[in-house]
């Protein structure tokens, strides 16, 4: 079943993504070769509880950690611990909280030192298709709209969809209906409407879409090794547009000054 949204529970929404955004921000501070992931997400869950909201990931399904921090040639859901960050490494890292009693879910990929002109261009490819998709999630259209614009942005630019993971419905629930593939087909799927709100997160591989499971039963990760991209916003579709609820701004700010 699908949740349509209040005015009032959009806003609760938009707080607690904006916190997710805040997080990231705090995230990329930090970031720089020789940090261990478990330190990032460390300092993220003491943030998201300093600001009176809890991880969302913590515990859900049995995940001990509050952040998915995803490197390389991981795609998503990879396990913070002792792995120092290199020069030249990409990580996605991938955030929700729970404030008020609503989700907020958000990730962002992020560049560390000195990155390769083709990995680069994959990050700047992944965000473009992430807004390509947003552009499409208005009143009328329908989920294979975003899908398609996703995936014919990530094609024609020589990148493959990962196809087995989804974006989805978000509110009271971190992980709600409909379920929002990163491709597809224009005019098929569920029809949009006023009050959905929705997760939109592009997973663009540098080559092959096909992917695998750890051994930890978490991290997905491509089959060939190359590197992976993630961007992902929360998103409510109004009667005559799309409103972003999350926000890169924060975290690009950051980026900006460390430059």
């Amino acid at each position: 079943m699908v949740h349509y949204k209040t005015n009032e529970e959009i806003e609760l929404i938009r707080e607690s993504s904006l916190l997710v955004a805040k997080t990231l921000a705090e995230v990329a501070k930090i970031i720089q070769p020789g940090l261990m992931t478990i330190k990032i997400d460390q300092l993220a869950e003491e943030f998201i509880k300093d600001n009176h909201a809890l991880p969302a990931f913590k515990g859900y399904q049995g995940f001990a950690h509050s952040l998915c921090i995803s490197v390389n040639s991981q795609v998503v859901h990879g396990i913070p611990d002792k792995y120092e960050l290199r020069d030249g490494d990409i990580i996605s890292v991938d955030c929700g909280v729970l404030k008020n009693k609503y989700y907020g879910d958000s990730a962002y990929t992020f560049p560390v030192g000195e990155v390769k002109y083709e990995i680069l261009q994959l990050l700047k490819v992944t965000k473009e298709c992430l807004y390509k998709g947003i552009e499409n999630t208005i009143v009328g259209n329908k989920i294979g709209d975003i899908g398609f614009a996703i995936q014919n942005h990530a094609e024609k630019n020589g990148y493959s969809v990962v196809r087995e993971l989804v974006g989805h419905g978000i509110g009271k629930q971190l992980h709600e209906s409909p379920e929002v593939p990163n491709y597809g087909k224009k005019g098929t799927g569920y029809k949009l409407q006023k009050g959905l709100v929705i997760a939109i997160e592009p997973m663009i591989n540098l080559g092959k879409r096909d992917i695998k499971q750890g051994k930890d039963g978490w991290t997905i990760t491509t089959i060939d090794n190359l590197p992976s991209a993630h961007f992902e916003h929360t998103v409510a579709v109004g009667e005559k547009n799309v409103e972003i609820l999350s926000t890169f701004e924060y975290i690009e700010n950051i980026i900006k000054e460390k430059s």
